[in-house]
């Protein structure tokens, strides 16, 4: 049994080791994304910032979701429309 349970560490130690780099790069995106917020660079309507909020939390809810459901999901691309 002590190769079942090497088997389960492994597995943990990839699941930590993805799951930060994954959320560290997640996490800088949408920092990345707040800075469309400048009115300077870039013109935007409250609409589109409804739209870009409302994608974001569907992503992380459906995060939420497939945790604890175990289930897996695919989704369109988002995308504004000029």
């Amino acid at each position: 049994m002590v190769g079942e349970d090497e088997s389960v560490s492994q597995r943990r130690l990839k699941f930590a080791e993805l799951a930060t780099k994954r959320v560290n790069k997640a996490t800088q995106a949408i920092r990345v994304i707040g800075n469309l917020s400048n009115k300077s660079n870039y013109e935007y309507t409250d609409q589109d910032v409804r739209l870009m909020i409302r994608e974001l939390n569907a992503a992380v809810a459906d995060v939420k979701r497939r945790f604890s459901n175990g289930n897996s999901a695919d989704s369109d691309n988002f995308r504004i429309v000029p």
